[in-house]
């Protein structure tokens, strides 16, 4: 479109180019002069000439006046449709947008497109998680991305019911301020008390408000910043080995987790049983029982429970083998 508007912007100080180009050539007028017949001229708006024109010049007039009447007529017309089908896609794509958002379910919903919700959904997109994101400020969004967004104030009931969250799984909440996300917290736990809630605290305190508030887990980026560092400084090897297992895309080694389903062919076996380690080459990290305890390290022996959340290291084709034989997966 801004393509477009631009050869027609072009087009038309052409035409005006000329006409003032030629009257001062054929005439011998002054620039204003000139410029003056060409308006009038190609308006039609009808005034006297500005000084009587010779009979060179009534020629340029009759062919100017063909000309570029029919050019600006041309340019007007373009115009208007460009405009006009512009506001026409922009409501088109808002129903499309609200459509795709309509018939979401199981999603997750961010609020905020900052650095830290950037990162988010390009992870949540390597995944293949459904999601919509909440933003107020149109210029942080990529008009070629094909993110599902909801223009809005992310705290107002109205936004986030407009982001599904009547049918949403999660809510992560990476706006600015610490209020902020509290008031996103409140007003998601009312309007969906089964949500899962992440929130981002930036000052001390603000932690346990959130989690009073509704939050499940509170992160606070700069205190997992600093750990990360000082980490990174006392043992390299340990965050180096890390960063390769929970690598997005990485093929070589993956560290997952995933949920044993009730009808799954797991349950009430050992891992000896399974052959998971002898047979997948999937390391079981630790286990995550329903009722939230860890099982750290366990051994061959360990028996695996309907509704346990299986910590697995290993290649992504084994991973997806045991993701098969766990039942579907639902992070």
């Amino acid at each position: 479109m801004r393509k477009r508007l631009a050869i027609l912007i072009v087009l038309i100080l052409s035409v005006f180019t000329l006409g003032t180009a030629g009257y001062r050539i054929i005439e011998g007028w002054n620039i204003l002069d000139s410029l003056y017949m060409t308006i009038i001229t190609l308006t039609t708006i009808g005034f006297q000439e500005v000084h009587k024109l010779s009979y060179a010049g009534r020629i340029f007039t009759i062919i100017f006046v063909l000309f570029g009447i029919g050019v600006l007529a041309y340019a007007i017309n373009t115009g208007v449709r460009i405009i006009f089908e512009g506001e026409i896609k922009k409501a088109l794509g808002r129903v499309k947008l609200e459509k795709k958002i309509k018939l979401l379910k199981k999603h997750y919903i961010v609020c905020g497109y900052g650095r830290i919700g950037r990162i988010i959904c390009k992870e949540l997109k390597a995944e293949k998680v459904p999601f919509v994101v909440i933003e107020h400020d149109v210029n942080e969004l990529d008009a070629d991305d094909d993110t599902l967004f909801v223009i809005g104030d992310a705290t107002r009931d109205d936004i986030l019911k407009a982001s599904g969250i009547e049918r949403a799984k999660g809510l992560v909440s990476v706006l600015s301020t610490d209020a902020q996300n509290l008031y996103v917290v409140l007003s998601a736990r009312g309007l969906n008390p089964d949500l899962r809630i992440i929130a981002r605290a930036g000052e001390e305190g603000s932690e346990r408000k959130l989690v009073r508030a509704g939050a499940d887990r509170v992160v606070s980026p700069y205190h997992i910043g600093g750990l990360r560092i000082a980490h990174t400084i006392l043992k390299p090897a340990v965050v180096d080995f890390l960063e390769f297992a929970t690598k997005t895309g990485n093929i070589e080694m993956q560290m997952e987790e995933i949920r044993v389903s009730d009808a799954s062919e797991l349950t009430g076996s050992s891992l000896y049983e399974k052959g998971i380690g002898r047979q997948l080459g999937v390391i079981i990290v630790s286990i995550k029982r329903a009722d939230g305890s860890m099982t750290f390290n366990p051994t061959s022996r360990t028996v695996i429970h309907s509704g346990d959340v299986l910590i697995a290291l290993g290649e992504s084709q084994k991973l997806n083998e045991l993701e098969r034989l766990a039942g579907r997966n639902e992070v």
